[in-house]
């Protein structure tokens, strides 16, 4: 049944859109801009609140099977890196507050989770599955596009290549 609901989600999430054909954000391009609200409830604007700084973007959702463990693997990397300037924030795609709030507090992580609860932010970045996480650099170019499951080492390749 988990896997029947989760299949379900990825199509919706992968349908959405209407008549428009799927975003492509790719290596190279803008990273594109963003309002929503923090798990906190605080607002977050993309990309004032994190200008002149190295942004890692990961979409996710707690019924996702790679979700959890990678997000604790980011937590290490995102710990030594931030000291070198690396923001890392976690939105996620479909759920309501109370369930992303929940998760996180379960994962017991240190960045920001965010809200993104109709899809609309996945669906202007391309997002057609989860995991996917974007690696911005301070100018706000995508770097690197990591889709699917990724260990730590790969995430942090990644992430060098946004400190750049």
């Amino acid at each position: 049944m988990r896997f029947l609901i989760t299949a379900l989600s990825i199509l919706l999430l992968a349908a959405c859109g209407g008549d428009k054909p799927p975003a492509k954000l790719n290596i190279g391009d803008i990273a594109p801009t963003f309002q929503t609200f923090r798990a906190d409830g605080m607002p977050a604007h993309f990309p004032a609140a994190w200008a002149g700084k190295p942004l890692v973007i990961r979409f996710w959702a707690d019924w996702c099977k790679y979700c959890e463990g990678e997000m604790k693997d980011i937590e290490k990397v995102y710990q030594r890196l931030k000291p070198r300037g690396l923001e890392v924030i976690a939105i996620n795609a479909g759920q309501d507050r109370k369930t992303v709030v929940e998760f996180m507090k379960k994962l017991g992580v240190s960045y920001p989770a965010l809200l993104d609860e109709d899809s609309s932010i996945a669906k202007r970045y391309g997002v057609v599955g989860l995991p996917t996480t974007y690696f911005v650099d301070a100018k706000g170019i995508v770097r690197a596009k990591l889709i699917g499951e990724a260990d730590e080492a790969g995430f942090e390749r990644a992430a060098l290549e946004a400190l750049k």
